[in-house]
Parts: structure tokens; sequence; C-alpha cells
């Protein structure tokens, strides 16, 4: 984050948030139940002062990930877990989290990612890892295909909603931004790949193809879908919780929403008996993603 920042604004507040629910969902980083930094810790770390690690933490204490006890501390409650049957990517019984599956899909030579979801912040997270191992020379993908589909955020939907009045319009716009800075993000990371060189071998590009579309549908997804390399389908369900949250002029309101970052996923994949449940959860998956795609229409 640099030097310790003075200002306090809504917008630092929300990087340094953005932070903790990465290192959160990451796998490595943090375990449900261990302990978790404190305030004067995360701020050194993080190069901002206390108080916004403060306003931080009531961000991700709000959404459910950590718990303060007096007298023993903070500790994690919540991570994002994936439920399956693939032993490599298990960081635990039963359970491994997103990251692993982003990056190993990155580790072919063609990578086709398509995604339905309600913002692209998971999916930006981890694809930023991915993309420090290709700007490394760890992986070398010849070709990145990726198909974003997102909701019309034009449109009325249960939430998010103000509980208080229904009719608040800053809830949708605050998801509004959202959803376009972790867009651009991922796209930006994307296509930076195609023009990067690796250090010292002069190449044009560190990736030859990139290909990323990004469009929207009049519909608000139950949950997210991620599908990799036509072989794997990772899906999860929302939950509609109230929630407070923070807003650009420092207003703290409670709003209906639902909670995308920590939700459980479960994982599929195909196997050499296409009628087996993976192979047909893989495939259904795909005829579904790629029925919303032709109707949909590139984001505006």
């Amino acid at each position: 984050m640099g030097s310790k920042e003075t200002g306090e604004g809504a917008d630092l507040v929300q990087r340094v948030a953005d932070t903790l629910r990465a290192e959160l969902t990451d796998g490595s980083t943090y375990h449900v139940g261990g302990r978790y930094p404190t305030q004067r810790e995360l701020a050194d770390r993080l190069g901002v002062s206390r108080d916004t690690v403060q306003k931080a933490l009531r961000e991700i204490t709000h959404e459910g990930w950590i718990e303060s006890r007096r007298g023993s501390g903070t500790k994690v409650i919540k991570t994002q877990l994936v439920h399956t049957s693939t032993a490599r990517r298990h960081s635990g019984p039963g359970a491994a989290a997103l990251g692993p599956f982003i990056e190993a899909a990155f580790e072919e030579e063609e990578v086709a990612l398509d995604v339905f979801t309600l913002t692209a912040q998971s999916l930006t997270s981890h694809l930023g890892v991915a993309s420090q191992r290709v700007q490394s020379g760890e992986i070398s993908p010849r070709c990145i295909t990726v198909r974003l589909l997102l909701p019309d955020l034009r449109q009325p939907s249960l939430y998010p909603r103000n509980v208080a009045d229904p009719n608040d319009p800053r809830p949708l716009e605050r998801l509004r931004a959202i959803s376009r800075r972790y867009t651009d993000l991922l796209v930006d990371t994307l296509l930076d790949l195609q023009q990067e060189s690796r250090p010292g071998d002069g190449s044009a590009g560190t990736v030859p193809e990139v290909d990323v579309q990004v469009a929207q549908v009049p519909h608000y997804p139950t949950g997210k879908l991620y599908l990799l390399n036509g072989e794997e389908a990772l899906h999860g369900f929302y939950d509609l919780v109230d929630r407070d949250v923070r807003l650009e002029d420092g207003q703290e309101i409670r709003i209906t929403d639902v909670i995308g970052l920590g939700a459980t996923l479960f994982h599929y994949a195909k196997d050499e008996d296409a009628a087996s449940e993976g192979s047909r959860f893989v495939s259904a998956s795909q005829r579904m993603f790629n029925s919303y795609w032709e109707r949909s229409r590139p984001a505006r």
C-alpha cells in the first residue's frame, strides 16, 4: 500500500477491506479458528492508519469473516471453501480454496474460463495471483479466453436494498461502482499479459493470445458459476442477508444483500464416464452458460 496514509477516504477503506477479503479467501493465509492480526499489525503491514484498518475491519466483521472477543483477541470464523473430491487441491479434508483451482486452470497451455457471477470481485483477486505466475515465467499459457457474464445492474432486484428505505438508490449505486472497479481491473490484468515481456528474454508478449469478453443479462444470479477449461465446474449459492455497509460519504446503513466472497463452492469434474454426476453437471452447466451468453449483450 505504500507509506503511511493520513487520509481516511472511503476509497482507501474499501481497498484495505478488499485486500483483507482476498487474503481470507486465498487458501493459505488464514484458516477457520486461527488468530487474526491486531489492528496495529495490519496497519504496519499495509502502510495505513489504524483508523483506516478499524473501518475496514468493521466491514469484514459485519460480513461474518472474523469475530472479536474481549480477552481472546480476534479469530477467523469464515474462509472460502470448495467441497471437492479432487485431493490434489485440498487444503483440508473435503475442502479447498478457490485460488488453487484458478491457478491450476492457468497451468494449461490453453486457458478457458466461463464465469457467471454478480461481480468480478472474487475472480479478480485470484486472477491477480495467476497473472503474477505468468509474468514471472513460472507458467506459460499460450492462449487465455475469458467470458464473464454479469447481471445488468440497471434492473431492479430484491438486493441490494436499504432495509429502512427500499427506494434508496445508494445501495445499487454502490454495487455498480464495485462491479465496474473489479471488471475493469480484471480486463486490465489479463490484457496486460499480452503487453508484458518476461524479464531478460525479450519476448514480445507474455501470452500470445488473450481474449476477454464481458456481457450482461437482465437476470440477477442466485449463485456463482465457474467453468474451467471445459473440464471442471465450481458452483455456489448466494445467501441473502442483512448487513451493515459504509457508503461513499462515510455513512453506514443496513442493507439486504448477498455475500459472494466466502460462499461455499461445490466442485464437479468430468471423467471417463459421460454419465457420472461430475460429467453431467459440467456439461449441463456449460449448456446453461452458452444459452445465456448467446442472449446476452456487451457490458456497458
